[in-house]
């Protein structure tokens, strides 16, 4: 199989009831996207596909021949923090760390569904040319990625810091 993976062309043979989490955790070594439930509940395994995020639990990796794949470790750019997680630890959005992966991927890709103008259960105007991302807003959209530690309050600061405006 062959995908881009973190901004590069990769090549990959794997048994295909392989899952997209095990493909990148256990066969090419990119450790930053956990496995929390491995059911699709906790969302500790969001990854990017193609700028869209999926819980790579739940697919199978065969189904992502010829995409772009982006964990956490391919969103730094020339040795810099992406955005969003120098603001995770400026705000504190984390503690033990375990569900941070998911949760920042999670949040890219929810950026870029507010700014298509996609609504969630709680958009209020979904006649409106913007989305606003409230604090209510945001955590609907970020309700698939738990944290035990309860570390949520910095979570959405540290998005809202990022993205806050990003809808407008």
């Amino acid at each position: 199989m062959q995908f881009v993976l973190n901004g590069k062309l990769t090549d990959a043979d794997f048994d295909t009831r392989t899952s997209l989490l095990d493909l990148v955790r256990d066969h090419l070594g990119l450790t930053g996207s956990k496995k929390g439930c491995n059911q699709g509940a906790c969302g500790a395994c969001t990854i990017l596909v193609d700028g869209e995020r999926i819980l790579s639990c739940l697919a199978l990796a065969v189904q992502y021949q010829g995409r772009s794949i982006t964990t956490i470790e391919g969103l730094a750019s020339d040795g810099a923090l992406h955005p969003l997680q120098q603001a995770f630890i400026e705000h504190d959005g984390f503690q033990c760390g375990y569900c941070t992966p998911g949760q920042i991927c999670s949040a890219i890709g929810m950026a870029q569904e507010v700014k298509r103008g996609l609504p969630s259960n709680v958009t209020h105007n979904l006649l409106g040319e913007t989305i606003d991302l409230s604090p209510d807003e945001l955590r609907e959209r970020m309700s698939g990625n738990l944290c035990r530690c309860g570390a949520y309050n910095g979570i959405v600061a540290a998005i809202t810091e990022v993205y806050g405006e990003a809808a407008k």
